[in-house]
Formats: structure tokens, C-alpha cells, sequence
């Protein structure tokens, strides 16, 4: 749809205070209509006096349609912003190497459907959504992820989307933006061996269980809830275990993963307890042996020797903490059952 000049002009500048958002980029296409809009006024002038008006406005039209192209950056890059934040829009960046210091790293990039603008928020919380799935394939070791490191993510803004915009860039940066990242933070396919990559590619599929973890405080607090979620985990241990078994591992790391599955096993049965436990206290007590199993000391560190050392616990990995965090209240200072809740 094409907009007469005058309009382009007024809506020109109320992009440039709409996209001043959180992970909005657009101000060069705010730019752009502008000055398009003050050219193609201009033109319109000077047409409808020399009757060139038709010729006038298709030049005009084919300006403005390539005016809409906003800077581009590809999975895998690094980059800085211009004003050293990722808070704010942003309509250039300057890639960079990953090895030194920088903003931020692109971890995923999509489009989305087309259509009419869906509005602000509808457009953030796809965004937000799409973006925290994507970002465990890119860093599979959830350990390794730096706690002071967040996802962020550059959307369409209204006005770009009238020119075609509909690209989303997912990318890790530092909370402190001062701080800035060091280094990539790449942990897949294209950066792993294979036993690294099979042994994390299983480890997801217990992180995916978790997702599911009911939202309460305590396990007393809904534990219907929690007893329909144990099985779940229950499936997901017996995948874990099953997928470890079949890769075919090399000599030094073999021993300490078949160990790890034969673990895996045990927390399984211990589950299985909690998904038929009578009581929110019975459930704590065979969620915390299972969790000795799957994420207690021994069984984190035998393991991931040999994949890299643990550096942080991710969001996921504190949801897996929580087996002696949720237990009743009545029983927040009994032994190991310290009733602290883990941060999200």
C-alpha cells in the first residue's frame, strides 16, 4: 500500500518514538520516510506543475519500497552496537570477532508470517518466545552459560513493516552492558565432537521435561499437579538412558557414561516413586534421591570431565536444583530439605 507523502511524513516521525523499545531496531527506516516523504512532496510540487505527476510518483513509489532495508546479521556473528546497549532501537551495528570483546552474538534469526502489522506486543512476545526456545540449540551445555547473560532480540517496528520488514535477530548479551561478552558462546553441532554433541543432545531431553515443572512455591502447594508432571520426567530418563546406550562413545569417555545411564536408571524408579507417592513429603523425598542421581556432585562431574568444565547453572539447570527446594513448608529446616527457594 502506498501512503501519500504528507502521511509518510507524519508517520515518519512517530516511528522514531514508537521503536525506541527494548530489541526494536527501525530508526533508519523512520529516517527514510522522512526524508522520502519531504522528497516525494517535493516532487508532487514539481509535478503537478510540469505534468509529470504519474512518472513523478513511481519513482517515488520504487524509492520508497527499498528504502525499507535495516541492518542485517547472521547467526553466528558477533557485533556492537552503536551506543555500546542492546536497551533501545538500533537501525546499524558493526560486526565484529568473537573472540574479542563485543555486545552481543546472534544465536537465531526468523521471519515472521506476513500479514498486517499485529501490534507491539504481539510482535515482542512472539519474538520472546521464538527466542528463548532457540537459544538451548545453540549453547547445549546449559552450564556453560554465563548467569549475567540474557537473551535479546531485534524485531520489525510498525513503520518497517509496511516495507516488507519482518525479520527477528535473537541475540545473547550481557546484562552489564559496560561488561560486553568475550569470546563465543557457540556450543552445537558446529562447534562439538560427537560425544560431546550426543551426550548434550540427551541431556536435553531431561532439561525439556522440566520445562514443565508445575508453578508453584512448594510441591504441597499443588501436588495433583506435580504427580501428573512425574511422569513425564519419567519418559524423558528412560530416552536419556536409551540414547546414551546407543551412541557409540570413545574408549575414555565410555565407562564414565555408562555409568551415568545406569544413574539415570535409578532416578527413573525414583520418579516413578513420586508420580505415585501419597504425599507432598513422600514426593520431596524421592525427587531429592533422584536429583543426587541425575545432578548431585559425582554425577555432574564424571560425565562433562571430558565434555568441559561446568561454568554457570542456567535457568533450566535450577529448575533441575530445585528437588530440595520444593518440600513442604512444614519441613523447610529438616536436614537437606532446606526449604530455600532457587531463583528463577
Amino acid at each position: 500500500m502506498c501512503l501519500l507523502p504528507g502521511a509518510g511524513l507524519v508517520l515518519g516521525v512517530l516511528a522514531l518514538v514508537q521503536i525506541k523499545r527494548k530489541g526494536e531496531r527501525g530508526k533508519g527506516m523512520a529516517v527514510a520516510g522522512i526524508a522520502l516523504s519531504a522528497t516525494g512532496a517535493l516532487l508532487m510540487t514539481l509535478a503537478l506543475t510540469t505534468g509529470g505527476a504519474r512518472d513523478a510518483w513511481d519513482g517515488f513509489r520504487d524509492a520508497a519500497s527499498g528504502a525499507g532495508t535495516t541492518f542485517s546479521v547472521k547467526k553466528g556473528e558477533c557485533f556492537d552496537a552503536p551506543n555500546g546497549s542492546l536497551e533501545g532501537y538500533a537501525y546499524d551495528v558493526d560486526v565484529v570477532p568473537c573472540e574479542g570483546r563485543h555486545d552481543a552474538e546472534v544465536f537465531a534469526e526468523f521471519r515472521l508470517p506476513e500479514g498486517e502489522y499485529p501490534g507491539d506486543d504481539e510482535v515482542e512476545d512472539a519474538a520472546g518466545d521464538r527466542c528463548y526456545d532457540l537459544s538451548a540449540s545453540y549453547v547445549m551445555d546449559t552450564w556453560a552459560m554465563p548467569a549475567d547473560v540474557d537473551v535479546y532480540y531485534y524485531t520489525p517496528t510498525r513503520q518497517s513493516w509496511r516495507y516488507g520488514d519482518r525479520q527477528v535477530a535473537c541475540v545473547f548479551g550481557n546484562e552489564d552492558a559496560e561488561a560486553g561478552l568475550t569470546g563465543s558462546l557457540r556450543q552445537d553441532g558446529t562447534t562439538l565432537d560427537a560425544d560431546q554433541f550426543a551426550f548434550l543432545q540427551a541431556d536435553a531431553l531431561l532439561n525439556e521435561a522440566f520445562e514443565g515443572l508445575p508453578d508453584t512455591d512448594y510441591v504441597s502447594d499443588d501436588l495433583p499437579a506435580h504427580k501428573a508432571w512425574a511422569p513425564d520426567v519419567v519418559d524423558a530418563l528412560e530416552q536419556q538412558a536409551a540414547a546414551l546406550r546407543a551412541h557409540d562413545w570413545e574408549p575414555g569417555a565410555e565407562k564414565a557414561v555408562t555409568a551415568y545411564a545406569k544413574a539415570l536408571d535409578r532416578a527413573r524408579e525414583e520418579w516413578q516413586g513420586a508420580a505415585d507417592a501419597s504425599d507432598a513429603d513422600e514426593f520431596s523425598d524421592h525427587w531429592d534421591r533422584a536429583h543426587r542421581l541425575t545432578d548431585g556432585p559425582k554425577a555432574v562431574t564424571a560425565p562433562r570431565l571430558w565434555v568441559w568444565p561446568p561454568l554457570r547453572r542456567s535457568a533450566t539447570r535450577k529448575a533441575r536444583a530445585r528437588a530440595t527446594a520444593r518440600v513442604s513448608p512444614a519441613r523447610r529446616c529438616d536436614g537437606v530439605h532446606s526449604g530455600e527457594k532457587v531463583p528463577a
